[in-house]
């Protein structure tokens, strides 16, 4: 008996099912989504832990290779983060805390300027200050509820970092238990497979995070540099604040640099700050067509519009902590589908199935 003729040809047929697959696929990845964002207090902290875990895994294996413990040196390493954030966050409050009144006081001039440019069209500072009374007198309860709510979310962010830095500290104990439970829950023959799936995106995360660490030492130094050059105050702090701004991208590349400016700006004067600022624009220039291309095309392959596109969704999703995952996690998706186009072209190349 014959077999009927297929109805549509080929090519259609292929392009429905990547159709259906990649239908399949969002469809997956929206349940992912909204999962995470519901049980965001939990998700979170396994993330950032995954990522202090890939940053911090070269110290510890030189700790442990030089023959101390696994939970003295996962211990050692969290210490050692500890002192280095802490004194980071210590430099630049300092920094900012002794430049506060003169930036405050260079923003006022600066709207007294403006008020004299623009008080024909009905603008003075009195004005101002009879309009935000009366805002206040309006808004008061909200901002205070604000406040609250402000209040609430530092609150849940110290606790979601410290549960993070436990987990990092189990995780980096951990990592060979890790890896034998996860081949214990491989089915059938894949354990193999699934163990170098899960290697190539953790080192994926690992190489992104090294070369970023690097770009961000780089950025600082000139930036510090620089601000010592045009004898800033607390130039030191604020090479701090560009280093640990430079993990989130972009923003915390604006952020830093519109700090360094404004305390510029305070205490040197408007021409010193304009030279800060052409200061940190040559580093962000240097960064994106220099050492981004460099250092990161050896660590994580993906092309910056990747970059950029993952970013833009990060932030529509989660906001800060979206920008600050959503490059990571694409680079362990680009190095699973690369483990993924490896292996099946090992297994055809070796004439047998795939697994």
């Amino acid at each position: 008996m014959s077999t009927p003729p297929d109805l549509l040809p080929a090519p259609v047929r292929r392009l429905a099912a990547w159709c259906a697959v990649l239908l399949l696929v969002a469809g997956v990845g929206w349940v992912a989504v909204q999962l995470c964002a519901e049980f965001r207090a939990a998700v979170t902290p396994v993330l950032l832990a995954l990522l202090g875990t890939a940053l911090l895994g070269p110290l510890y294996r030189r700790l442990v290779r030089a023959r101390v413990t696994p939970s003295v040196a996962a211990g050692l390493t969290c210490v050692a983060v500890l002192a280095v954030v802490g004194g980071a966050v210590y430099i630049v409050v300092a920094a900012l805390i002794d430049t506060g009144d003169q930036i405050i006081t260079s923003l006022r001039d600066a709207a007294k300027s403006l008020t004299r440019h623009f008080g024909a069209a009905g603008t003075s500072l009195d004005d101002l200050a009879a309009n935000a009374r009366r805002l206040l007198g309006k808004f008061g309860g909200t901002a205070a509820s604000n406040v609250i709510s402000g209040v609430s979310v530092v609150g849940e962010f110290l606790a979601m970092a410290v549960l993070a830095l436990l987990l990092v500290f189990f995780f980096l104990r951990d990592s060979g238990r890790a890896v034998a439970g996860l081949r214990a829950c491989a089915p059938g023959d894949s354990a193999d497979t699934l163990e170098a799936i899960a290697r190539r995106a953790f080192q994926a995360v690992e190489g992104f995070m090294r070369g970023t660490t690097v770009i961000a030492l780089i950025d600082a130094a000139c930036i510090t540099l620089g601000l010592l050059i045009l004898q800033v105050p607390g130039a030191v702090g604020l090479g701090a604040l560009v280093f640990v701004g430079a993990y989130i991208p972009y923003l915390g590349a604006f952020i830093s640099g519109a700090v360094a400016v404004l305390v510029a700006l305070a205490d040197r004067g408007f021409v010193i700050a304009l030279w800060a600022l052409g200061v940190v624009l040559a580093v962000q220039v240097l960064e994106g067509h220099v050492l981004q291309p460099v250092i990161q095309s050896r660590t994580v392959q993906m092309h910056p519009a990747a970059v950029l596109l993952a970013i833009t969704a990060g932030a529509s999703v989660a906001g800060i902590l979206g920008m600050l995952l959503a490059v990571p996690l694409t680079a362990a998706a680009f190095g699973v589908v690369q483990e993924l186009r490896n292996h099946y072209a090992q297994s055809e190349s070796a004439g047998r199935p795939a697994e």
